[in-house]
């Protein structure tokens, strides 16, 4: 079974997150959740977004880097909006990721390089009127991914930011289910 790394979002490393990531230990998948924040959460994204770019998104990026080099190679790597960043970035240039799980985040492909990186699997969940995501960048990333190894987009029906986040009133559980179905499917074929 492949082994997780799982980077917050920007309300930081709340009680929803740590859920989620329970959620995946209980299929038998070593996840490890790092606080980028060091404690801090924040009652609303915008508080979120104003600490991360207080800390700098490119420290915020290096700390998730930094959290990954103890651990074995062979990775899958997912971030929720904001930890999108760190997830990719590795995903994309870190040798030995298996795969990227992409939760509410659009990032430009080029971002971290000119291309996805090939044979690392994605998976990307938004939802479509989602104010914080850019349909048109999700779906570019996925149909460069696409080109170079298997990449999913799916789109939920909601228009909630951070709605896996049983802890946050944005929380949706019927796709939030929906999420961590895919999610476990999606590891499952990476055993």
């Amino acid at each position: 079974m492949p082994d997780v790394i799982l980077f917050h979002h920007a309300q930081g490393l709340t009680a929803g997150i740590r859920a989620f990531a329970d959620n995946i230990r209980s299929a038998g998948h070593t996840v490890v959740v790092p606080d980028l924040y060091d404690g801090a959460t924040f009652s609303t994204v915008e508080e979120g977004v104003a600490h991360a770019e207080q800390l700098g998104f490119d420290d915020i990026i290096a700390a998730g880097v930094a959290a990954a080099e103890t651990l074995d190679q062979r990775l899958v790597y997912g971030g929720f909006s904001l930890g999108a960043l760190p997830a990719q970035k590795l995903a994309q240039t870190r040798v030995g990721a298996i795969g990227a799980l992409i939760y509410h985040g659009d990032v430009p492909v080029t971002t971290f390089g000119e291309t996805w990186r090939t044979g690392v699997d994605l998976q990307v969940h938004v939802n479509e009127h989602d104010d914080w995501c850019e349909l048109d960048i999700v779906g570019e990333l996925v149909e460069d991914a696409s080109k170079h190894a298997d990449a999913e987009l799916f789109i939920y029906p909601g228009s909630t930011h951070l709605f896996t986040d049983s802890s946050l009133a944005d929380y949706e559980p019927d796709s939030a289910a929906l999420v961590l179905e895919r999610t476990l499917d999606f590891l499952r074929t990476h055993d």
